[in-house]
């Protein structure tokens, strides 16, 4: 890596449910203002912003950060599917470490509708349905949406090969919402028992509703900045990008036939492994993690890709409560996308403001103690990980 890259200023705004949210160019407005607010800085000082949405037209970046100012700034506008938030954070790096901006803005957010996982992706264009269609004779898909039969199906997998109970995924749930009732801006508060979530409809074994991500809406931005930009601030100890890495499909998402491997295993494996290497530290050294839980199952496979835990392994991973306070890593502080919700643009940004605030020791209640070096996992399928280590000195 070239500069190192800071995030000196992050903000969100509270979740909502699909038609109880403000526009979302007013969202978008309120998380810019709050970040810039937070880093200190005013919108004249932003060189460059990258706007990250799903649904929306081609120009909604602009319209989303308009209303921070009209200073003719360069806006680019980013779709990488749900890895959109992070894809525009990687970007936005870029820019910083190669020398080309000294101060940008990153903003995601997206506005969606009741039922988007299954009206949405009707569409064989789509690359969620052209990714299922591919698998249509590997599981024996039901009429679910595509991506509860994709997230659904590798859990079928890793039950049938490693005999797991369909109750620890449902404990990933209970875990989830522990954590959201300790976020003022998670949308899902409420706690659940294991037997509660298990009680729940059936959406795709061994999935029920509530091991399933909500369509959200929100915004969620961050500013980030270079060293020099930093210390002519005045700025004290900010948060750093200490490594980044994003991968794309391999063949084996494909040719294996196997579901783990559809739905992001070896992209999120390799990502990681090359974001240890470029840190030169491992999951050992990790305090905090924020992880893609759009499906309980993914969040049990993404243990394993990331190195929390021993292929395998994650069920007695999770029952031993390795995943959450006083266990070996705290995963989704925030109530992950499974409690705080996934407005898609917006849940790249949503973590890496979640994990700056726990590394600045912001995070009031849900606080994970002497923090200093956190994860983050953000999966699109179609496909794009992206793996994002910070640090606070």
């Amino acid at each position: 890596m070239g500069r190192r890259v800071n995030v000196i200023g992050v903000g969100m705004v509270k979740f909502a449910k699909p038609g109880a949210s403000e526009e979302y160019n007013v969202m978008a407005t309120k998380a810019g203002r709050a970040a810039l607010a937070d880093a200190g800085v005013d919108y004249k000082d932003i060189e460059q912003a990258y706007a990250g949405y799903v649904y929306g037209d081609s120009t909604c970046g602009q319209r989303a950060v308009y209303d921070l100012g009209l200073t003719g700034i360069p806006v680019f506008n980013v779709n990488n599917n749900c890895s959109t938030g992070s894809t525009a954070l990687m970007l936005g790096r870029q820019a910083i470490e190669g020398g080309i901006a000294e101060c940008v803005l990153v903003v995601g957010f997206e506005q969606m509708e009741k039922g988007a996982l299954g009206s949405k992706f009707n569409d064989r264009t789509n690359p969620l349905e052209w990714h299922a269609n591919l698998m249509n004779d590997v599981q024996g898909f039901a009429q679910a949406p595509p991506a509860a039969q994709m997230f659904g199906g590798a859990g079928r997998e890793y039950r049938w090969t490693h005999g797991t109970r369909r109750e620890t995924f449902a404990k990933i749930s209970e875990k989830a919402r522990q954590h959201a009732s300790r976020n003022p801006l998670a949308l899902f508060r409420e706690t659940l028992s294991v037997e509660e979530i298990l009680a729940a409809p059936e959406v795709f074994d061994p999935l029920t509703r509530f091991q399933c991500c909500p369509p959200t809406c929100g915004a969620a931005a961050a500013v980030l900045a270079s060293d020099d930009f930093v210390r002519k601030h005045g700025l004290q100890s900010p948060v750093w990008i200490a490594a980044q890495a994003m991968t794309t499909d391999f063949a084996s998402s494909f040719e294996e036939k196997s579901m783990i491997k559809m739905v992001g295993y070896d992209m999120a494996k390799a990502g990681a492994q090359k974001v240890y290497e470029q840190a030169g530290l491992g999951p050992e050294d990790i305090d905090v993690v924020e992880l893609h839980d759009c499906f309980t199952a993914n969040e049990l496979l993404t243990y394993e890709a990331l190195g929390l835990c021993p292929e395998g392994e994650a069920e007695k991973f999770i029952w031993d409560a390795d995943n959450t306070y006083g266990g070996k890593f705290v995963t989704n502080p925030s109530g992950g996308l499974l409690s705080k919700g996934h407005p898609l643009g917006a849940t790249g940004v949503a973590q890496c403001a979640e994990l700056v605030w726990q590394l600045r020791g912001q995070a009031d209640q849900r606080q994970v103690e002497g923090a200093k070096v956190a994860l983050q996992h953000n999966l699109g399928l179609g496909g794009a990980c992206v793996i994002t280590m910070y640090r606070r000195d």
